[in-house]
């Protein structure tokens, strides 16, 4: 058995301080009553959707210093895996210019470090959706092992797809985590629990 917990909180866009807060508490909370995976929303560090503030180094700068004191902060709760989602944009900066490439990504912590990561795939463009002019791309896929159990991940519009999560299965998923992040939309939520169950089916394995 694998106990998951899910924190659904009301992150800020903009507010990494106070993200970072929410997510260590909820960590804590979610550590105290035994479980061993605690996913957090896509983006919690800086709030959905942080749109062009996503283009400013300084901004992904204090995105980093969050999660890293997430890290530190919650290095002492012995096996708890936490998915915290956050952009990243590993990027080379110079006097004059940032020459940075971002990503949509998930990181696992545990026990102070970050013990793997994944960059989201789909990047959605339409509607109310502009993640390209922002992010670029995954490639890969992301599985870890909680208690013998193999944890894949996905972020949001991912799993409205097959072949990422056929991937996750073919590394050796036998569960899968979503993050997902929305501004509120009427009648998506029965949507989105439909094309997740269609997708748990397909494969034959439990998504959270």
């Amino acid at each position: 058995t694998l106990q998951l917990c899910i924190a659904q909180l009301n992150f800020v866009v903009g507010d990494m301080p106070g993200n970072a807060r929410r997510i260590i508490e909820a960590a804590r909370t979610a550590y105290d009553q035994g479980a061993k995976v605690l996913i957090t929303p896509e983006l919690a560090i800086c709030g959905y959707a942080a749109e062009d503030l996503l283009l400013r180094p300084a901004f992904l700068d204090a995105c980093d210093d969050a999660l890293n004191t997430v890290a530190r902060e919650l290095a002492g709760l012995k096996g708890l895996h936490v998915v915290v989602g956050h952009p990243e944009g590993g990027g080379v900066r110079t006097r004059s210019v940032a020459v940075t490439r971002r990503h949509n990504r998930a990181s696992v912590l545990c026990e102070g470090r970050v013990v793997c990561a994944y960059d989201k795939r789909e990047l959605p463009n339409y509607q109310v959706f502009d993640e390209r002019r922002y992010f670029e791309p995954g490639h890969q896929s992301c599985v870890f092992e909680v208690r013998g159990q193999h944890v894949g991940l996905l972020i949001c519009e991912d799993a409205w797809f097959a072949e990422p999560a056929q991937a996750a299965k073919a590394q050796g998923a036998q569960v899968l985590a979503v993050l997902n992040a929305s501004p509120y939309h009427v009648g998506k939520s029965a949507e989105r629990e439909a094309v997740m169950a269609q997708r748990a089916r397909a494969l034959g394995l439990p998504l959270a």
